[in-house]
């Protein structure tokens, strides 16, 4: 199984290169404990058996451009349901009000191009789960992330605050070495306000952030202004030491020419009064 979800993986990333995969450019990873708060239902279950599931609505792959309900398009065995056992109740919070030991049919499971919800029969898993309008019940990938986690230690650490011990099985009574009930509660209950104070702070952050680039644009532009300013301002002193350069040039002419003007005035008038002893 391994391999096969590995060569799928390289399939259906390479048919689906055109953004499939593409995760959104706001999206930040959240802890298991976080993601826990936003499932619909949470379900410590036992696999009892497999079913293979028709090319349908919930299992297709991008290259299967057939309508939903058709032929599988060489899906073969890649889609498949279960059939699970509850092993305890419910999470706390879950909207599937049922008790420990009911069956249940979960579909929407197998490899698929860019993820892939995956259980083997005989083996307990923790299930996040979701129900459509039709009330089908599907793996619930919180945050584009993973929604069925194999029953490990590890695991039952993590959920064990989430469950009710005493309607566990007998079989299961190992989930009750969670001592620090109440601590994992609270953490639990603060893990989606310090999410959320994370969330908006990154938000206030790139507010700023956009609000410097506007700021450094502007800036810009008055920089660019004073620029042209100054370089108007260097041109009118420029032109004004050239004007008064004319003026003073102006000016010489001028001076000189007015020391000859007492000669012309008498030459005119002694060519005048001649003229008038001739008459």
């Amino acid at each position: 199984p391994v391999l096969l979800l590995g060569l799928l993986l390289v399939l259906g990333g390479r048919a689906g290169a055109g953004g499939g995969c593409q995760l959104p450019a706001e999206w930040r990873p959240l802890s298991e404990g976080c993601r826990a708060e936003l499932a619909a239902i949470i379900v410590y279950a036992r696999v009892l058996a497999l079913h293979p599931d028709p090319y349908g609505a919930y299992n297709y792959l991008p290259w299967q451009r057939g309508p939903p309900g058709g032929p599988q398009q060489g899906a073969g065995d890649l889609f498949y349901s279960a059939e699970i056992e509850l092993l305890c109740d419910q999470a706390w919070g879950s909207m599937l009000e049922v008790p420990a030991g009911s069956r249940l049919n979960l579909t929407g499971l197998g490899y698929f191009s860019c993820h892939s919800h995956t259980v083997m029969q005989g083996y307990a898993y923790f299930f996040f789960l979701r129900m459509d309008e039709n009330y089908i019940l599907l793996p619930h990938g919180v945050n584009f992330q993973e929604a069925i986690f194999p029953d490990t230690q590890e695991n039952r650490r993590m959920f064990a605050s989430l469950f009710q011990f005493s309607n566990c099985s007998q079989a299961q009574h190992v989930l009750s070495f969670s001592s620090d009930w109440e601590i994992q509660e609270d953490n639990r209950l603060m893990c989606s306000s310090v999410q959320k104070a994370l969330f908006e702070e990154e938000d206030r952050v790139k507010k700023l952030q956009q609000k410097v680039a506007t700021l450094e644009k502007r800036n810009k532009q008055l920089r660019d202004r004073v620029k042209k300013v100054k370089r108007s301002l260097r041109q009118a002193r420029k032109n004004s030491r050239h004007m008064e350069l004319v003026n003073r040039k102006l000016s010489e002419k001028l001076s000189s020419a007015g020391g000859q003007i007492p000669y012309i005035n008498s030459l005119k008038q002694e060519n005048s009064h001649g003229t008038y002893l001739k008459v």
